[in-house]
C-alpha cells in the first residue's frame, strides 16, 4: 500500500475547500466539486456522487477520465442513464445509504458471497470499464440522516496502477462529505427560494442575483455575457379561450422545453414575469446567444402544445457588443423583445 501523503497538510486544503463549498450556490457546480476535490485528494481514477431520494439513489454526477478519453462526454452521458438505484445491500452504494457505513473495498469483483453487500457491475458494463478499489461515504445532514454517497474508484500510485485506498482517507474523505453535506442542504434549501413555484425555473430573483455576478466577473475578464427575453405570443388567448389551467400548463411546457432539451448546464433560466422568461447565457457572444434563441424559436413553434400552436417573441442582447455598460444590458434585450412583438411575432430580434 502507498504511504499516505502529509495528513496535516491535507487537512488545511480541506478547510479552504470546505470555505469554497459553502460559497458555491449553484447546485450542479457545487456536486461536480465535491467530487473533484474528492477525487484529487484520494488519487481516484474515476467517482460517482448520488443523491438520495427516498428509497431511491439518484445518479448526480459521475467522473471517469479513461471512459470519457475514449468515448467522449456526450456518449458517456448518454450510456450512464440508469435507473435509480434502491437503498438496499444489491449495491454498494445502496448499502451505504442504508447503513452509514463507510466502505473500503480493495477488490469490487472479490467481495465474498458472505458479505452483507454485494458490486453491482452494470455501470462498469455500459461504459466497458473495470472497478477494482473501492471507498464510499455517506453524507449525512445536521440531523444524521444520509443524503447520499461519494463513491469513489480505483486509486492511483504514482505510477497510475491501481491500488487499495489507503485507510488514512477515510477520515478525510468523511470530513470531506460531512462539509459537502452542510453545503448541499444549504443550496437545496436556498434554491427553493430561488426557484418559480409554477415551472420550477429560477425566479427572478436569482436571475437578477446572477446576472449582477455575472457582470462582476465580465469587468474582471472581459468574458462575453448575453441576455434573452421570451414572451408568449397571445398568452392572454390561451387563457381567455381554454382558461387558466391551460395557460399554466403552456407554461410549464415551455419551461421544460427550455430546460430538458437545448441548454446547456450553466444556462440561467428563469421566469421573469407572467408569461415571459429571462435566460442569462453566460461566457457566450451575440452570434451564439442568436443561435440558442432561434433554436428555441423553432423548439417551441414546432411542439404539440395540448391546446394548439404556441409560438414566442424573443429579444437578445449581449455585452460587450450591444451596450458598453452592464447596467443597460436588460434594457437593450427589453428593447429588442419589443421590436420582435412589434414585428408580429414568433421571431427573434438582437439588439
Amino acid at each position: 500500500m502507498e504511504p499516505l501523503p502529509d495528513l496535516t497538510q491535507l487537512l488545511k486544503e480541506l478547510i479552504q475547500v470546505g470555505i469554497a463549498l459553502t460559497s458555491e450556490r449553484d447546485l450542479a457546480t457545487l456536486l461536480r466539486r465535491i467530487l473533484v476535490e474528492a477525487r484529487r485528494f484520494t488519487r481516484a481514477e474515476a467517482g460517482m456522487l448520488f443523491l438520495r431520494e427516498g428509497q431511491r439513489l439518484r445518479l448526480a454526477v459521475l467522473e471517469n477520465e479513461p471512459v470519457a478519453r475514449r468515448l467522449g462526454d456526450e456518449e458517456m452521458r448518454r450510456r450512464i442513464q440508469p435507473a435509480p438505484l434502491q437503498v438496499s445491500p444489491k449495491s454498494l452504494s445502496g448499502y451505504v445509504a442504508l447503513t452509514g457505513d463507510v466502505l473500503n473495498i480493495a477488490d469490487a469483483y472479490g467481495i465474498p458471497a458472505t458479505a452483507p453487500y454485494a458490486f453491482n457491475d452494470s455501470l462498469d458494463t455500459k461504459l466497458g470499464y473495470r472497478t477494482q478499489s473501492a471507498l464510499l461515504v455517506p453524507l449525512r445532514d445536521p440531523s444524521e440522516q444520509v443524503m447520499g454517497v461519494l463513491a469513489l474508484m480505483n486509486a492511483l500510485d504514482d505510477d497510475d496502477r491501481v491500488i487499495p485506498f489507503h485507510l488514512g482517507y477515510e477520515t478525510l474523505v468523511r470530513s470531506l462529505a460531512s462539509q459537502a453535506a452542510v453545503a448541499i442542504q444549504n443550496v437545496q434549501l436556498q434554491e427553493l427560494s430561488f426557484k418559480d413555484a409554477l415551472t420550477g425555473v429560477y425566479n427572478r430573483r436569482y436571475f437578477t442575483l446572477r446576472l449582477e455576478e455575472e457582470l462582476r466577473r465580465h469587468a474582471r475578464s472581459q468574458e462575453p455575457v448575453s441576455v434573452i427575453l421570451i414572451d408568449i405570443d397571445q398568452f392572454k388567448r390561451i387563457n381567455d379561450t381554454n382558461g387558466h389551467g391551460a395557460g399554466d400548463q403552456a407554461l410549464l411546457e415551455v419551461a421544460g422545453q427550455l430546460l430538458t432539451r437545448y441548454s446547456r448546464r450553466s444556462t440561467v433560466i428563469s421566469r421573469y414575469g407572467g408569461d415571459e422568461f429571462a435566460v442569462l447565457l453566460t461566457n457566450t457572444s451575440k452570434a451564439g446567444a442568436v443561435a440558442y434563441a432561434r433554436r428555441i424559436q423553432v423548439v417551441l413553434a414546432k411542439h404539440a402544445f395540448p391546446h394548439g400552436q404556441l409560438t414566442v417573441s424573443i429579444g437578445v442582447a449581449s455585452l460587450p457588443e450591444d451596450v458598453a455598460e452592464g447596467e443597460n444590458l436588460m434594457r437593450a434585450a427589453d428593447r429588442a423583445l419589443y421590436e420582435a412583438k412589434r414585428a408580429g411575432g414568433n421571431r427573434v430580434a438582437a439588439a
